[in-house]
C-alpha cells in the first residue's frame, strides 16, 4: 500500500477492525519509510449486474424491484419482511457469484418462484400470474396442477 506521506510502497499492518456494519475492514498501517501512520479501507468488489428485460432492453439490477414484487404476491399472507429480504439477498448473491454480469429477467424470475414455491403456494401463484402473464384460468389451472404434481 502506498503511503500517502512519502510515496513508499511498504508498510504494515498495526491494527484491523471489522466496520458496523460488517461490509468493510479498517487497517491502521504504519509506514516503513517514514513511520507515519495511515487509514485504508478494505471492502469486497462487487461488479454491477445488467438485467436483460423481455423487450431486449438493459437496466441496472434493482433489488427493490424484487423485493416488492414479492410483497405484492405475499399481500395478506403471513410472511415477515425479514424473510422476503432474505430471499431477495439470496437471489442477489446467486447472480453475483455465477460472475456473469448480464441476467435475464426469465432467470431473477425462475429462481422467485423456486424459492416461493417451498414457503407459501398462493404467494407462489400469485407470483406466477403476472411473472407468466397468465392470460386465462386454464392457465392457473396448469400451473396449480403443475406445483400439486412437484408436491409428490
Amino acid at each position: 500500500m502506498k503511503c500517502p506521506f512519502c510515496g513508499d510502497q511498504e508498510s504494515k499492518v498495526v491494527d484491523s477492525r471489522r466496520s458496523e456494519e460488517g461490509d468493510s475492514i479498517r487497517r491502521r498501517r504504519e509506514c516503513m519509510a517514514c513511520q507515519r501512520r495511515f487509514t485504508t479501507y478494505e471492502i469486497v468488489e462487487s461488479l454491477p449486474i445488467i438485467v436483460v428485460k423481455r423487450d431486449g432492453t438493459h437496466q441496472s439490477f434493482d433489488r427493490n424491484k424484487i423485493l416488492n414484487a414479492m410483497v405484492r404476491a405475499f399481500d395478506k399472507r403471513k410472511v415477515t419482511m425479514e424473510d422476503l429480504e432474505k430471499i431477495t439477498t439470496e437471489i442477489e448473491q446467486s447472480i453475483q457469484n455465477t460472475l456473469e454480469r448480464e441476467v435475464s429477467t426469465d432467470k431473477i424470475g425462475e429462481m422467485v418462484m423456486e424459492r416461493l414455491k417451498n414457503i407459501d403456494q398462493v404467494a407462489y401463484i400469485r407470483f406466477a400470474s403476472v411473472y407468466r402473464r397468465f392470460q386465462d384460468v386454464s392457465s392457473f389451472i396448469q400451473e396449480i396442477k403443475i406445483l400439486d404434481d412437484n408436491k409428490e
